[in-house]
C-alpha cells in the first residue's frame, strides 16, 4: 500500500496532459513533414512531365509551364495557386534542354498564425531537335 501525500494528489493528471501535448505536437510534426514531402515530390513529378511536353518537336519551349500547372491542378487538390514557368536553356556540354520551373506556398498546420513555406523545383527535359 502506497501512502500519497496532499502535495502529489491530481499530478497524474498534469503529468498525463503536458506529456500528451508533446505528444500531439511531435505527432502533428510528423504529418506536416509528409504532407510537405508529398507536395514536393508530385510538384517534382508534374514539372518533369511539363518539361518533357515541352521538349516534343512540334511543342513550344514555353508551353511546359501551362501543362505543368494543369498536372498540378489535378493531382494537388487545393493547390491552384501554383506558379510555372518554361522556357529554353543549355547543359554545360551544349545539349539543348527544356526547363520548367514551378512554386507554390504551402500552409503549415503545425505553426501558429498561418506560417507557410515555399517549395520551389525544376524539372528538366533534352529537346527533340530535326
Amino acid at each position: 500500500m502506497s501512502v500519497r501525500l496532499a502535495a502529489e494528489r491530481g499530478s497524474a493528471v498534469v503529468e498525463f496532459v503536458l506529456v500528451g501535448m508533446l505528444l500531439l505536437l511531435l505527432f502533428l510534426g510528423v504529418i506536416q513533414v509528409g504532407l510537405v514531402l508529398h507536395v514536393r515530390n508530385t510538384l517534382a513529378a508534374d514539372a518533369a512531365e511539363g518539361a518533357r511536353h515541352a521538349a516534343n518537336l512540334d511543342a513550344a519551349d514555353d508551353s511546359g509551364g501551362p501543362y505543368a500547372e494543369r498536372l498540378i491542378v489535378s493531382s494537388v487538390p487545393g493547390r491552384a495557386d501554383t506558379r510555372c514557368t518554361s522556357g529554353a536553356a543549355v547543359d554545360p556540354s551544349g545539349v539543348p534542354l527544356v526547363e520548367v520551373r514551378c512554386e507554390v506556398v504551402v500552409p503549415l498546420a503545425v505553426m501558429p498564425f498561418g506560417a507557410n513555406t515555399t517549395i520551389k523545383v525544376v524539372g528538366h527535359a533534352v529537346k527533340e531537335t530535326p
